[in-house]
């Protein structure tokens, strides 16, 4: 079976190598360090450091897999090449929202790839129901989103 793509920006891309680089680098060794201390408390069945610092040192190494899996499967986005017509991985937009309730407010956001996602930030995963229904959404296009509080509508302003 294939593997997922990541889609990133250079941005998200450089964000994902400098993590790895900090995880191999800083991380694994203030595991080590902590698993040498905690080892120098003698008897391991009542040891709740040594537990502890094997359970951060598999946080970390199971962080180390899944990143190097995103950094294997990125299909970086060039943005140069995408055009402002429709919303697409990368776009920077404006929307205007009616809430379910008819709260009406505006907001601007980037779409980026799923390990990107940072709403409070601005940056929408395409595998949101937000991001979802955008993708493909031209300027003046309204969609209509399934959220927690019912249906709310999108209203593309600007693409960029």
């Amino acid at each position: 079976m294939a593997e997922k793509q990541f889609f990133v920006t250079e941005e998200g891309l450089a964000a994902l190598e400098k993590e790895l680089d900090y995880l191999k680098t800083v991380r694994r060794r203030e595991v080590a360090e902590k698993i040498k201390v905690a080892l120098s408390f003698g008897d391991l069945s009542e040891n709740s450091e040594y537990d502890e610092a094997k359970n951060d040192q598999a946080m970390v190494e199971a962080r180390i897999a899944d990143v190097e899996v995103m950094l294997k499967n990125a299909v970086v986005i060039d943005e140069s090449s995408l055009n402002n017509e429709t919303v697409h991985i990368g776009s920077k937009i404006e929307v205007a929202i009616v809430s379910a309730v008819g709260k009406e407010s505006e907001r601007a956001f980037r779409i980026v790839g799923s390990n990107e996602a940072d709403p409070r930030g601005g940056k929408i995963s395409d595998e949101s129901a937000v991001g979802q229904a955008l993708i493909g959404a031209t300027v003046g296009q309204t969609v209509e989103v399934e959220t927690p509080a019912g249906l709310a509508k999108y209203t593309v302003i600007t693409i960029a």
